[in-house]
């Protein structure tokens, strides 16, 4: 039962080490290993020997946000159920850390943590990374990151396709919130009233002078 709630590669993934510089291509611009292939799941390895060795695999790249290794959320979750994991905005990209990092301490009036790890969340989500969804699956059992579990409930509650997109639809909306980086709010515009009778009509012309 276990085995249908987590993809075999994803134990694999989460303990694997990234962004050392690769043996074959080390003089190259792009050696560092952040990718990781799904189909192979072996080691990290760089843009090179993505190009050269896992064409028609299922690739994705490796980031890191404060030296803890992220991954988009746009490429996980074609293979991933992520739901209930935090996510955060980092360089205009949505992303979730693979995997639990160091806990800061904990402030007053948190009401809303990790299963896991404690960590504060926001209030739609249970867990901080991927890894800590991992330990809450394998301990509890009531969660998934199967897609076809996922997809079999939301066909449950509404049926039909409309409903599974626009449940997909908001996983993108959690947690914008908790951005890393927000965004600089821009400024209100003012438009001034139609009847204001000190607005100029337009600028005045001279006379031409005279000989």
């Amino acid at each position: 039962m276990e085995s249908m709630r987590v993809p075999p590669w994803l134990e694999s993934l989460l303990s694997t080490a990234f962004f050392a510089v690769c043996r074959i291509h080390s003089d190259a611009a792009r050696s560092e290993c952040n990718m990781y292939c799904l189909d192979c799941n072996g080691d990290a390895f760089c843009f090179y020997c993505c190009s050269s060795r896992h064409k028609d695999h299922r690739v994705i790249q490796i980031r890191r946000s404060s030296y803890h290794d992220v991954v988009r959320m746009a490429e996980i979750q074609k293979f991933l159920d992520i739901s209930g994991v935090q996510t955060y905005v980092i360089n205009s990209a949505r992303v979730m850390f693979l995997n639990e990092r160091p806990q800061p301490k904990t402030g007053k009036g948190v009401s809303h943590m990790c299963e896991i790890c404690g960590r504060s969340l926001l209030a739609p989500f249970r867990f901080c990374s991927l890894g800590c969804k991992l330990v809450g699956v394998k301990r509890n059992g009531n969660a998934s990151f199967s897609l076809e579990s996922k997809n079999e409930e939301m066909m449950e509650r509404g049926g039909g396709e409309g409903i599974s997109r626009r449940s997909m639809g908001r996983v993108e909306d959690e947690g914008s919130p908790h951005d890393i980086y927000p965004s600089t709010p821009s400024p209100p515009t003012t438009t001034p009233p139609a009847n204001n009778p000190r607005r100029r009509k337009g600028i005045p012309h001279r006379a031409p002078l005279g000989p």
